[in-house]
């Protein structure tokens, strides 16, 4: 019997076995199972001497230093993964890395299926998740590219969150210099400043925090602050920066989603000044979380916007 470390049942696992089966392939100590799921860019996979579910990605060779140094740069965290193994197949051929997790829902994927959360729940969520993206800073790293897809469960209960994946991760060279120059991120979660036809640099560590301000209204409302189906449309409403705080948000909720979406970056929160913020500290929020239902509830949270390569849209 496979043991759990992911968050689905042992008859779905078995389920998706089976139908991955004709794509399955041995790499070195794992069995490689199909393609890579809907939205994500992991793989599933069974290490094989342990018979315990986890995930892979396969790299170019040449690309191999680059999907690395993050995890290099970084310190175990109990809220992102961490690379297992590395297996090359052949002299210069791909190089699949594994990881100590596997594939599974995602904050998104829980988000479409519940509509939005309670504020008792995403205290425990959003926590783990600034934790993440604070260690991450702390330790040089911008992660970019921050959205919910990339926060998965790892556990059946759906009480740990896990940053999966820092493909798009940028290494700083010193501490007090996190400006950089590439335009890189998902539309509905990119900041004002990286939309700026005259902005050279941005602040690196100011834009995830805007992001994570996205995720924390989608979060608590089932909808993202900013959206249209138009990327144009959709970039001059980030750069306006108007957006609705409804009664139905706590005054902390709101306190906290504002400081992170300040149009200056250099007036938003640090992650770690984030974590110190009074919402995190209300009476009602659970060691563990329960689910909202969905009666009484009439937003839901789009699929997530893609227009192919965005890097000209953001010049």
């Amino acid at each position: 019997m496979l043991s759990d470390c992911g968050n689905d049942d042992e008859s779905s696992f078995s389920n998706r076995l089976e139908r991955d089966i004709a794509a399955a392939c041995r790499v070195g100590g794992y069995l490689v199972l199909g393609a890579a799921l809907p939205g994500q860019s992991f793989r599933r996979a069974v290490r094989l001497d342990t018979r315990t579910r986890c995930s892979c990605k396969s790299v170019a060779h040449m690309n191999l230093f680059r999907l690395l140094k993050p995890y290099l740069e970084l310190p175990e965290h109990a809220n992102i993964v961490r690379p297992l193994e590395i297996v090359q197949r052949g002299e210069n051929a791909e190089t699949f890395v594994f990881f100590d997790f596997s594939p599974s829902l995602d904050l998104h994927g829980l988000l479409r299926q519940q509509k939005r959360l309670r504020e008792s729940m995403a205290v425990v969520y959003f926590r783990q998740i600034v934790s993440a993206v604070a260690h991450c800073h702390e330790n040089l790293v911008v992660v970019r590219d921050l959205k919910l897809q990339k926060f998965v469960f790892s556990g059946d209960d759906r009480s740990e969150l896990k940053l999966a994946g820092l493909d798009d991760a940028i290494v700083l060279e010193k501490p007090s210099d996190d400006l950089l120059t590439d335009k890189h991120g998902c539309p509905a979660y990119v900041s004002p400043e990286i939309l700026q036809t005259n902005s050279g640099t941005y602040s690196g560590r100011a834009a995830d925090i805007w992001s994570l301000g996205v995720m924390l209204y989608t979060m608590l409302l089932g909808k993202y602050p900013f959206y249209d189906a138009s990327p144009s449309n959709l970039f001059n409403l980030i750069r306006e920066g108007h957006y609705d705080l409804p009664s139905s948000l706590s005054p902390l909720a709101k306190s906290l989603i504002c400081s992170m979406l300040r149009q200056d970056p250099s007036k938003r929160l640090t992650a770690w000044a984030i974590l110190q913020h009074p919402w995190f500290f209300r009476q009602d929020a659970p060691g563990s979380p329960t689910i909202r239902g969905k009666t009484g509830v009439d937003q839901m949270v789009p699929e997530p916007i893609t227009y192919g390569d965005t890097t000209s849209m953001f010049t």
